[in-house]
């Protein structure tokens, strides 16, 4: 039996069909479509990034209101009122650019009341390199001022039990994109077993979440860059991940990878305070 093909979440195409899983978030198969720009890093050893959420349901309006679409086809975050994070395979270099449109503040991609903001320019984590490190920042044209920011984990303390993926992405593996935001729930993956099916795993660095016996839910392609995160102690949202790459979208086996936001969340903080 062939080894399944590695992916990275985003939108690029094979390497052995590699769905750039993490490029937009969750949806189900059926759902409308929505046309994506598909500009992501052009030289990455990893597999492809991700796109859209498999095995989810709708999500309402207002559930989840820093979730943001990227039009390279990825998703992210609101860090601050005017800078999303997001996976640096997303793109392919830092710098100037005002070519990406930002859509926030609605499930619905079409939707009138959507907001609408353009990119000054991108932030790639510095070293990045294809391997690790997979977490970038996107400056805003303006503040994005009526919506509220997520909060990112800066200890291990969250990096454990069952974690909401979300985004725009495809349902299926070789999917499409969808119009409307989706939802679901993944357990925590140990390193030890993660490291099984993905001998490349960086512990300190990526963090495995998804059903081992059974797949069925996961992030894929265009979901990437979107925010893995939990509820805190008080009771509110924290991401704790970066929608990254897997081989595949929910296969038994093959858990969906992350960027650990823990272990990055001072050089996330450094990076924001001068970008």
């Amino acid at each position: 039996m062939s080894t399944p093909p590695l992916e990275e979440r985003n939108t690029q195409v094979p390497k052995h069909f590699m769905l750039a899983r993490r490029a937009a978030a969750v949806g189900l198969a059926g759902a409308a479509v929505v046309g994506l720009q598909t500009t992501v890093a052009q030289a990455s050893p990893r597999p492809d990034p991700r796109i859209e959420i498999v095995g989810g349901t709708p999500a309402k309006q207002g559930e989840f209101p820093f979730m943001v679409r990227l039009s390279v086809g990825c998703g992210g975050s609101l860090y601050t009122k005017d800078i999303v994070l997001t996976a640096a395979h997303c793109f392919d270099r830092s710098g100037p650019n005002t070519g990406i449109t930002v859509t926030a503040g609605a499930v619905d991609l079409q939707d009138p009341a959507a907001i609408k903001v353009k990119s000054t320019k991108v932030l790639r984590a510095p070293g990045y390199d294809g391997n690790g490190k997979d977490w970038a920042l996107v400056k805003l044209a303006k503040p994005i001022t009526n919506l509220p920011t997520l909060k990112i984990a800066d200890t291990t303390a969250y990096d454990k039990g069952r974690f909401t993926i979300a985004g725009w992405g495809h349902t299926r593996e070789g999917g499409q994109a969808q119009r409307y935001l989706r939802k679901a729930e993944v357990p925590f993956v140990d390193d030890a077993t993660c490291k099984k099916p993905y001998p490349e795993l960086i512990p300190s660095e990526e963090i495995c979440a998804g059903f081992m016996d059974t797949g069925g839910v996961d992030t894929c392609q265009q979901d990437s860059g979107g925010p893995m995160f939990r509820k805190d102690n008080a009771n509110a949202w924290i991401q704790v991940g970066v929608v990254s790459w897997g081989k595949g979208c929910a296969r038994p086996g093959y858990p969906g990878l992350y960027t650990e936001v823990s272990h990055f969340a001072a050089d996330i903080k450094k990076a924001a305070a001068t970008f």
